[in-house]
């Protein structure tokens, strides 16, 4: 597998959105690692997995797996010949207490998830090391009772602090330095005791001066009389951090003697988030799970993209049965990329032991390679044109592909002139499948059909399209190849059948009656003789024309001949009377102005240059025509219509 197939199917956002469900930082860090897996037997474990852990979340979908954030962090302290911080011994407490917490969750889970919940057995309880440290700290701080030799030192701090402070006092109310004072307080700079004494007695005072004001009328005094109380109390405060150190180090080597155990715990805590962030997710896109063989086969039954949400339409993808090259041909917006990259996305969803947003009966096989050709992909670097970046991907592809290869190619040959690109599309084809790979390809060539039609290994399939909306359905029909709509979405929105018959010959070689399919739908009618007349008006505004024109009609008009409710096209006219020849299906009548209704104007039907003898002018008499114009003609007539 590679980085840009799965940037191009969207892998990357998939674990993207299970790192998104995972609780601490370790655990997101092992969702944006997962990689499909080409075994069998560890994609049918995982899958299991991640199927008892979405039974354990409908039995309880609080998992006590919250502690492990920091744990990383105190482990790396290990054996660097310091002690840890009383913060990270906390940190240690908390998580050897949440290991207590998930022996006791997984106990009563073993009918549900036997292979899940006997992952516990990885953690060991730690009682000794848990209750020495919750002895030691309290509230975040080193406890007074964690030795002896700690609770005899604060005690003496406590009973030296006392004597200071009533020695202050002392010093406060007595007239010594009483009346020196800019006020009676007891403050304190740099963990010495201080009193304020105003600047012009600095002389009447024995002691240090220690801090002053910031205007300078004060200063800052510790008074002879209490300098060795706090020299003492000093070196108290050195011992105490002494003994601090020492039951720090001691808990750090009683930590460090079950580091295996403790590491061994936080692992299987760090999997136990991964695994239920991946069943969170599966759970999130109603997944289910899927068959898994060790062969190259799709088989999808109602699949829904997981990127697409409530907006995906289930698609019936099946490749690899009776044959491994599916080729999805029909019109653009109709959903053939979506049906490409579902294909792709959920197949290494599949290898990486995810649930499938799919029906009941889905079969899944292993790919050992998945390689795409889906956008543009343009290089700016390279300064390469669509086409041959295009190109040069799929140079690779041909390269690497072989029958453990799942080959998605989306629009094969576009890009350049059709009649090559067709050529090219199809030799791709047969060359990825001399190669055995399993191929899903889409392209807007009709030809192609017809070469997938005549192999045995091609299936042919299309986009769905509903022809009374004129919208695609986006479902996947497999077995009949895409039908070129626009003939009768031109036809459905009223264009001269004429016209259309025209298109077909020239397109397929072929007659075909388009005149017995026109139905003119009465309301799609009257919306659009509405907008014809909201166009006309805007043109007059912006053209500044008179508020009532007159409407002429110009050939190849369509236009309705409201007598008869026949649709016809403007062949000549006006005479002074204002009567049109309308050419109505294969006669030419005369009709008066106002009993005609514009239907299309032919600037929107026809090219600038285009040549309305093949309206009006039968096969034969347009032949006469040409032949006259390149020599005389002895026997030739030619009548026209008065």
């Amino acid at each position: 597998m590679n980085e840009q197939t799965f940037t191009v199917l969207g892998y990357d956002k998939i674990k993207e959105e299970i790192a998104g469900f995972a609780l601490t930082e370790s655990g997101r860090v092992k969702a944006r690692e997962m990689q499909p897996s080409t075994n069998l037997k560890q994609m049918t474990s995982w899958q299991e997995e991640v199927y008892e852990a979405i039974e354990i979340l409908r039995i309880s979908t609080s998992v006590p797996i919250h502690g492990l954030e920091g744990i990383e962090t105190v482990l790396k302290g290990f054996n660097k010949g310091i002690p840890l911080r009383t913060e990270q011994l906390v940190l240690l407490l908390s998580f050897l207490e949440t290991c207590n917490k998930i022996r006791r969750f997984m106990k009563d889970k073993e009918y549900a998830a036997p292979r899940v919940s006997a992952y516990v057995h990885g953690i060991e309880e730690l009682p000794e090391l848990a209750a020495e440290i919750q002895r030691c700290i309290r509230n975040g701080q080193i406890d007074d009772y964690a030795s002896r030799e700690l609770l005899r030192v604060r005690k003496q701090i406590g009973i030296q602090e006392e004597r200071l402070k009533e020695r202050l006092n002392q010093l406060l109310k007595s007239a010594k330095i009483k009346p020196y004072l800019q006020e009676v307080v007891i403050s304190q700079r740099n963990g010495r005791y201080v009193v304020p004494v105003k600047k012009e007695y600095r002389s009447k005072i024995r002691g240090a001066v220690l801090d002053t004001s910031a205007s300078g009328s004060t200063l800052f005094m510790e008074p002879e009389e209490i300098g060795s109380f706090q020299d003492q109390m000093e070196w108290l405060y050195i011992d105490e951090q002494t003994e601090v150190e020492k039951v720090l180090f001691t808990l750090t080597g009683l930590a460090e003697e079950k580091e295996k155990e403790i590491r061994m715990a936080m692992e299987t805590m760090v999997h136990y988030d991964f695994l239920f962030a991946k069943a969170k997710y599966c759970r999130s896109i109603d997944a289910k799970k899927v068959a898994i063989i060790d062969e190259p086969v799709i088989l999808f039954n109602d699949a829904r993209h997981p990127l697409l949400g409530e907006k995906a339409v289930p698609l019936n993808i099946e490749i690899g049965t009776d044959y491994h090259a599916l080729v999805i041909t029909g019109p653009n917006t109709g959903g053939k990329t979506v049906s490409i990259k579902t294909a792709g996305l959920l197949s290494l969803m599949a290898q990486s032991g995810l649930l499938l947003p799919v029906d009941e009966g889905s079969t899944v096989g292993i790919f050992h390679k998945v390689l795409v050709d889906i956008g543009d992909g343009q290089s700016i670097e390279q300064n390469l044109s669509t086409f041959s970046s295009r190109i040069v991907n799929i140079i690779e592809i041909l390269k690497e592909a072989n029958d453990k290869t799942l080959v998605l190619l989306d629009e094969l040959g576009s890009g350049t002139d059709p009649g090559e690109g067709m050529g090219l599309a199809t030799a791709i084809l047969e060359n990825l499948n001399n190669k055995g790979a399993t191929i899903f390809a889409t392209t807007h060539y009709s030809e192609i059909k017809d070469f997938a039609d005549n192999h045995d290994d091609f299936m042919n399939g299309s986009m769905e399209f509903d022809l009374d909306t004129l919208k695609p359905t986006y479902r996947l029909r497999i077995g009949k190849g895409g039908e070129s709509q626009a003939f009768a979405i031109a036809l459905k929105l009223g264009i001269h059948p004429k016209l259309l018959e025209r298109a077909h010959e020239i397109t397929y070689k072929a007659e075909h009656d388009y005149t017995s399919l026109f139905v003119e739908d009465p309301a799609a009618l009257e919306a659009r003789e509405r907008q014809i007349t909201v166009n006309r008006h805007k043109r007059q505004k912006s053209s500044k024309v008179s508020k009532n024109p007159v409407i002429k009609f110009e050939m190849g008009d369509s236009v309705h001949v409201l007598s008869t409710g026949e649709l016809g096209v403007i062949y000549r006219g006006p005479d002074h009377q204002g009567n049109y020849l309308v050419q109505v299906r294969e006669r030419k009548v005369e009709v008066n102005h106002k009993r005609l209704k514009l239907n299309l104007p032919a600037s929107e039907l026809y090219p600038e240059d285009y040549d309305f003898n093949i309206i009006f002018e039968s096969k034969e008499h347009r032949k006469l025509l040409n032949r006259m114009d390149k020599k005389h003609i002895e026997e030739g007539i030619i009548r026209e219509d008065t």
